[in-house]
């Protein structure tokens, strides 16, 4: 069982401070049915330690009914000891859930769909029959003693009625949590606020929101729905999972160190994200994208001279995060045609050497008007900035 208690203090941005979400974190779930995932055991153990040292609150792992392997790495994992608390994703019937508790997980995540597409062309069911499987399935895992969350697939296609008429069932057999899937990413974000921000004042239970990104907007969605009380938030390193995935952990993480970065530096270990993120991308056979947030090669790359100027006189003026709370440094490009003379001077002083403006001034048009010709190697601007300090000392 793990030991992950939300802290408390003033926000970064003077509001009045609110728990943060719990980080379901479902790499070992979702991300298993990303395109290029296929973990080995071994690679499942590597990813679950790298994500409890960074201190995500939960692990959801696939469900032990979807091969003899995903049982015994259910149970391995849920065996390691780690802080965080595992789950797994099960289909809504006695056969998958006992299976479930079987392996020694904390909680298991039931889930149905729940919209008229999937009622249609997936199990059939209609709402009642739904509102019967979840009464024979919710007391079973009650009375087994692990967390029960209660989700409907397709949340954001289903109506409210139906929705409410569901979730109220579920919370009457005593799940813990109710679950909003966004599962092929239609939602709006003030859509979705609304949506959890009813459900959290009308019914008295903690609620998740799983976010897919087809649109483009899982972490708004996901910022959304915290903001109308969702308790948890469902994310995957990179955002990896079925089509082009969730919520991704470095954009969740990236938003709400923004929101309020004392409690996420409390919580978790910012610094071990970037190793993550490569090493989960090496796994799945891909390249962090370059605009990742935090952890993308472009990142904390600062080029246009009034952008280095501003920087490096105030690094606030153009980040909104710190790099060094990733364990990474900013970068100043300054081998082209959009160079300023203060970045010019400032790689100078890299280099232990000290230019005037009007040396610099110098160096920086020359810069410009090779890269006006073509590309120019960073070893060039250091071979003009050095030889300009060179003819200061001979003019001395």
């Amino acid at each position: 069982m793990s030991d992950h208690q939300p802290s408390s203090g003033a926000t970064s941005r003077g509001t009045t401070r609110r728990r943060l979400p719990a980080i379901i974190e479902s790499t070992l779930r979702e991300g298993e049915q990303f395109y290029g995932a296929d973990f080995t055991t071994q690679q499942k153990l590597r990813i679950a330690r790298l994500l409890d040292d960074f201190g995500v609150e939960y692990l959801e792992l696939t469900s032990p009914m979807a091969s003899p392997r995903s049982r015994e790495d259910c149970e391995t994992i849920a065996g390691l000891g780690l802080r965080a608390r595992t789950l797994t994703h099960t289909r809504c019937t006695l056969a998958d859930a006992r299976v479930a508790v079987e392996t020694g997980v904390d909680g298991v995540d039931i889930v149905i769909g729940a919209s008229p597409q999937l009622r249609r062309a997936s199990h059939g069911f209609s709402v009642d029959e739904i509102i019967g499987r979840a009464g024979e399935v919710i007391p079973f895992l009650v009375e087994s003693g692990v967390e029960v969350r209660f989700s409907t697939e397709d949340s954001m296609r289903t109506e409210i009625a139906d929705l409410l008429r569901i979730y109220e069932r579920a919370v009457d057999l005593g799940v813990h949590r109710i679950g909003i899937a966004d599962t092929v990413g239609v939602g709006r974000p003030r859509e979705i606020h609304a949506l959890i921000g009813r459900l959290s004042s009308t019914l008295d239970v903690d609620v998740e929101f799983h976010g897919h990104n087809d649109t483009g907007c899982a972490v708004a969605n996901a910022f959304c729905a915290w903001e109308g009380g969702a308790t948890h938030i469902d994310t995957s390193v990179l955002g990896i999972g079925e089509r082009n995935g969730i919520t991704p952990l470095a954009g969740w993480i990236a938003r709400v160190t923004v929101e309020d970065r004392a409690q996420v530096l409390e919580r978790y270990r910012l610094e071990l994200l970037p190793a993550l993120e490569r090493e989960v991308a090496s796994l799945v056979g891909i390249d962090v994208p370059f605009n990742a947030c935090i952890t993308g090669t472009s990142a904390f790359s600062h080029k246009a001279g009034i952008h280095t100027k501003a920087v490096l006189s105030d690094p606030t003026t153009y980040e909104c995060l710190d790099p060094a709370d990733f364990g990474l440094n900013r970068s100043i490009l300054t081998a082209h045609r959009l160079t300023g003379w203060n970045a010019v001077r400032a790689r100078g002083v890299e280099l232990g050497v000290e230019l005037c403006e009007s040396r610099a001034r110098e160096v920086a048009g020359a810069i410009k008007r090779l890269a006006d010709e073509h590309s120019v190697d960073a070893a060039v601007l250091d071979e003009l900035i050095l030889s300009a300090a060179q003819a200061v000392e001979v003019a001395r």
